[in-house]
């Protein structure tokens, strides 16, 4: 019966997000564009399922990845092991990361362009090396961001601290690198952010500070991400500077 009920009040939040969007889209289609849209059926027929997905996504996260992500945090704090809870967070952090399709797709563009600016090899090879260079050393980043988020929640450490000195260090990265890895740096920040890894590493976070006494899960339980964000960026601009 609650299953019952957490879905329909999913089913109502996704359809009250999607409005907007769709608002949005008929008023230019409508007023400004002065057209319709050729395939008024099949738009309406996946702007349903993009809610039923929406929904059943929603509802997936809050019965399935988020009380798996705090249970293994309660379960790896209380055991006492520093040893596994850093293998954990490691693990957790390249597995989600390189399978990511979103990070596929950028490092095997970034191939392409980098192969035919002459910066590699032209053959498949080639590329295929540099793009999984990319991904591995995007998904190694992740791992240990998050590695360094859960020691951060361990030892207390300020979070805006760790958060200015890794922009800081971008930046002078940045002024050395090669210019034609700055944008696929940047990018790569971004792609790792995935449906799967935010919700299992918020969940760690939070329920690792709900455990540890002295923490405040909304202080100290947040900020998992912005590591996960920051340090592509700064491995990738570096793997530029050795490979190209």
């Amino acid at each position: 019966m609650e299953s019952l009920v957490l879905l329909s009040k999913s089913l109502f939040s996704s359809l009250r997000d999607l409005v907007p969007i769709i608002l949005v889209v008929v008023f230019f289609e409508v007023f400004v564009l002065k057209q319709t849209p050729e395939d008024l059926m099949g738009i309406s027929i996946g702007l349903v399922f993009i809610v039923f997905g929406l929904t059943f996504f929603i509802v997936g996260l809050e019965l399935g990845l988020f009380p798996i992500g705090e249970s293994l945090a309660h379960a790896l704090a209380k055991k006492g092991s520093v040893f596994w809870l850093s293998i954990f967070s490691f693990a957790l952090g390249f597995g989600t990361t390189i399978a990511e399709p979103a990070l596929t797709a950028v490092a095997g563009e970034a191939a392409q362009v980098a192969a035919n600016a002459g910066a590699i090899g032209a053959s498949e090879t080639a590329k295929e090396s540099y793009a999984m260079g990319l991904r591995i050393t995007v998904a190694v980043s992740v791992g240990l961001a998050i590695l360094l988020g859960v020691i951060r929640i361990l030892k207390g450490w300020p979070i805006h601290y760790l958060i200015i000195g890794g922009y800081i260090l971008v930046m002078l990265l940045t002024s050395v690198a090669p210019e034609s890895i700055i944008g696929i740096a940047y990018d790569s920040g971004g792609v790792t952010t995935s449906t799967i890894t935010v919700p299992l590493v918020t969940a760690l976070g939070v329920g690792l500070a709900s455990v540890i006494k002295g923490r405040n899960p909304m202080l100290d339980g947040f900020g998992l991400i912005a590591f996960a964000s920051l340090s592509p960026m700064i491995f990738v601009l570096c793997y530029g500077m050795i490979v190209l």
